[in-house]
């Protein structure tokens, strides 16, 4: 038999190989997330952003000075039997993730004092690498009424590897764009979900603890690329998927409560894409001022996509979701886009770059301004 016809024998008799189940891409999958989790294929995301129950231990109501009731999280799915218990729930859905996870994948994890040094622990002995603490400073957060400890201005994220030799997704050069052209620092200054963003339900939290679509928008700008396919285990309302959506990523949710499913699905529903031009991402030169032009865009102040122009209406520009500029073929940040447009040395974009806002021209900076009237504690 020669080896043409030796071959052809092989594969009739060969077996066939297993059709890869598809992904439920862009939906919300009922129930459990870790029998949700079992039912996705191996090694088929490229992200995991979890906000896993906290376990809070609050020991009581809480109260403001005046006596009326702080909402705080009271809903059985953050409640554990005991430590070992809640480890345990940890291991399971970790192993999930792990096991979803594409080699060069990564891992986010977002907690308070109550749980994340036990996540931290057990995700370590599981075989994964951090890679960085996160730590995200609330510019607004809840006072303690009480007065007994002090105020818990933080929650702490953990970005993790496959492993200490696995490759991973870092855009390095986005994320000092979007910082004004400072690298980016572990210590992130982002305000809590709020105003229009905070979704309510008659009258009242539809979550009680929705993360801001910026904290979401600059983990994914940075760790992430357009088309991957980001999970989000504990989906709640739906910040993963509305910023996956507006980057142009894929998602995936796990959420077993209805009323959350249904406010995510209509919250998804309304997010706007960026278009092609707006998602390219890139760095440039200058220096930063103390809030960056970056941080507008995040937070939405100053939307991807948003025209920019000189006082004079020579040059124009657009922005993009780094906080980059682009004019024709030029593009930089905002100082460094513009001084390349005049051909001059250096350029205080703030004041260069005009906006319409409000029916009027103003500066960018008169945004910024509005930002910082905004989040002040």
């Amino acid at each position: 038999m020669d080896r043409v016809a030796l071959k052809e024998r092989t594969r009739e008799h060969a077996p066939a190989m297993a059709a890869r189940p598809p992904l439920p891409l862009g939906q919300i999958l009922d129930g459990d997330c870790i029998e949700a989790m079992r039912a996705l294929p191996s090694a088929s995301v490229d992200m995991v952003f979890a906000d896993p129950p906290y376990n809070l231990q609050l020991g009581g109501d809480l109260a403001r000075p005046d006596g009326s009731h702080v909402d705080a999280v009271t809903q059985d799915w953050d409640k554990f039997d005991s430590f070992a218990a809640y480890d345990a729930f940890t291991r399971a859905w970790l192993a999930e993730a792990r096991r979803v996870l594409k080699p060069d994948g990564s891992l986010w994890v977002i907690g308070s004092y109550h749980n994340i040094f036990r996540v931290g622990a057990i995700l370590q002995d599981m075989g994964f690498w951090i890679l960085n603490d996160i730590v995200w400073r609330k510019a607004n957060p809840m006072p303690n009424f009480k007065g007994t400890r002090f105020t818990n201005a933080h929650e702490t994220l953990i970005w993790a590897s496959m492993g200490e030799k696995a490759r991973y997704t870092f855009n390095y050069r986005a994320m000092k764009t979007l910082n004004d052209e400072l690298q980016m620092r572990s210590d992130w200054v982002l305000p809590i979900c709020g105003g229009q963003e905070r979704i309510r339900k008659g009258g009242a939290k539809a979550h009680p603890t929705q993360k801001p679509e910026a904290l979401l928008y600059r983990v994914m700008l940075a760790t992430t690329n357009k088309g991957d396919v980001v999970l989000d285990p504990f989906f709640g309302t739906g910040t993963t998927g509305a910023v996956a959506r507006r980057l142009g990523r894929e998602w995936i949710g796990c959420e077993r409560e209805p009323v959350y499913r249904d406010v995510a699905r209509e919250r998804i529903e309304m997010a706007l894409p960026l278009d092609e031009s707006s998602l390219k991402t890139m760095q440039s030169a200058r220096t930063a001022p103390k809030v960056a032009f970056g941080l507008l865009v995040e937070t939405g102040w100053i939307a991807a996509g948003t025209q920019v122009f000189d006082r004079k209406g020579r040059h124009r520009a657009t922005v993009r979701a780094d906080g980059s500029l682009v004019s024709g073929d030029a593009d930089g940040s905002i100082h460094g886009l513009g001084a390349k447009l005049q051909g001059a040395p250096s350029c205080n974009g703030w004041t260069f770059w005009h906006i319409e806002h409000q029916g009027e021209v103003k500066p960018v900076d008169a945004i910024r301004q509005l930002y910082l009237l905004a989040t002040e504690p």
